[in-house]
């Protein structure tokens, strides 16, 4: 796990996590870049219409809640 979030790039996981990973980082990063092409990527790395919004809704559910604790000024415990 910790190789994950040093660089999922080349950490020991499957192909269709990196192309999950992929999406996530870039949704957290640039959600105005996201494309039709990165749909597709996920689709073809196996992943459902049903798959691509729990991941979509998990991501932006994390995004969302980190930015309001930063917002406040919440401290890690």
């Amino acid at each position: 796990m910790l190789a994950v979030a040093k660089d999922y790039r080349s950490a020991a996981i499957t192909p269709s996590e990196k192309v999950m990973l992929y999406y996530v980082e870039k949704l957290a990063k640039e959600p105005a870049s996201i494309k039709e092409r990165d749909i597709g990527a996920l689709r073809r790395a196996g992943f459902s219409d049903r798959d691509i919004f729990d991941i979509n809704q998990i991501a932006s559910y994390f995004n969302y809640v980190n930015r309001i604790a930063d917002g406040l000024g919440v401290q890690l415990e």
